[in-house]
């Protein structure tokens, strides 16, 4: 499992890299190309800074605030997971882009999930 969660850090550090690096491809990577405005640039920068956040701060971490990390993400992921979810349903959002994210960030929460029960309740 703690491989499984290195792999996923390691893909947030990669991502929000690029959403800062080049926020224009992002967009059109989720599907909304034809969306792409100077303030969803800066929201897709936002997002790559706290996804940098969040992988550095695991990879980086001691096991014990391994633990907190775990938590941290499985927070951003839920939230983020259950907004994908509002704009699946309301479908204000191009639905492709809206599930495709939702997916990613529910894989992201499912794994947390998973993380966070596995861990041993000595460490």
């Amino acid at each position: 499992m703690e491989r499984a969660m290195e792999t996923a850090a390691s893909g947030r550090v990669v991502w929000g890299a690029l959403a800062l690096a080049a926020p224009g491809l992002n967009v059109k990577l989720a599907g909304m190309g034809h969306r792409d405005t100077p303030e969803l640039r800066y929201m897709i920068r936002i997002f790559g800074s706290r996804a940098v956040a969040l992988g550095a701060g695991y990879l980086l971490s001691d096991p014990a605030a391994r633990r907190r990390w775990r938590r941290l993400c499985l927070l951003v992921d839920a939230c983020d997971t259950a907004a994908g979810l509002v704009h699946l349903i309301r479908g204000d959002v191009p639905r492709g882009a809206a599930a495709g994210l939702t997916a990613i960030t529910g894989t992201y929460a499912a794994l947390d999930l998973l993380a966070v029960q596995a861990e041993d309740p000595a460490t």
